[in-house]
């Protein structure tokens, strides 16, 4: 499978996201999660379908604590969308494509 989705991490969190000129979707998940692993190829096939609106990475939250305390992400996967320095969207559990698509449609419409 292709990967469309870049890891980032807290070192590289300010630069990559906040400060991005276009939305950028965080996934945030990590190895021992089940329903992340369900959403991870949904996002991988939105990635390349829609990544030239949206920038699509992810975060172990595991390996990065640091961020999603930040942003009081408790449960994963947690995906945050960021806009401007701001979370503009949080969508918590896996849900199917359809519901994510809608969910971003503001971004990628």
């Amino acid at each position: 499978m292709a990967d469309n989705i870049s890891a980032v991490t807290d070192a590289e969190f300010d630069a990559t996201v906040l400060k991005s000129d276009k939305p950028v979707l965080v996934d945030f998940w990590a190895e021992w999660c089940g329903p992340c692993r369900q959403v991870s190829p949904i996002l991988e096939e939105l990635a390349g379908e829609h990544g030239d609106k949206v920038t699509f990475t992810k975060m172990n939250v595991d390996e990065n604590p640091v961020t999603p305390s930040t942003y009081r992400v408790t449960g994963i996967p947690t995906i945050n969308v960021y806009q401007g320095g701001e979370v503009v969207k949080s969508i918590v559990g896996a849900k199917p494509k359809a519901a994510l698509l809608k969910e971003l449609q503001e971004f990628i419409g």
